[in-house]
């Protein structure tokens, strides 16, 4: 865990560093694409706008999910810029994590004072497998 952990606190510290020279009230893809231009010049891999297809049946059917921000192809970055997280935001972040396969991933509200207010790191089924894993 603790590549991951190297992964989160670099995800955390460039979304401070992001938010104290942009501040709330952009587009939530501005963010996106200054929080992943600090994550790599950290070294870790950003990659915006992955394609996240669903398992059905056997076959792979891209139903249009896109992740944000995949980080070093082990944490998932779901950007928001909304007054108030709600729980769906959160269960948005939970169905990428378990179509990934991912374990860890973090939801950020850009819309806030402090950043530290708009930063949820979520959990998905650390003991098991997950039921949709990548192939």
């Amino acid at each position: 865990m603790t590549d991951i952990e190297a992964i989160a606190t670099d995800i955390v510290d460039c979304a401070i560093k992001v938010h104290k020279v942009l501040g709330p009230g952009l587009l939530e893809s501005t963010y996106q694409h200054c929080h992943a231009y600090e994550l790599r010049k950290r070294g870790r891999d950003a990659q915006t706008e992955v394609k996240l297809p669903i398992l059905y049946e056997d076959q792979k059917i891209d139903a249009g999910y896109r992740i944000d921000t995949l980080v070093d192809g082990l944490v998932i970055v779901e950007n928001k810029a909304v007054e108030t997280l709600h729980p769906i935001h959160q269960a948005q972040l939970l169905t990428y994590l378990k179509l990934s396969g991912c374990k860890i991933g973090f939801l950020l509200n850009w819309n806030v004072k402090l950043m530290k207010d708009g930063i949820r790191r979520v959990v998905y089924n650390l003991e098991g497998q997950t039921p949709y894993p990548r192939k």
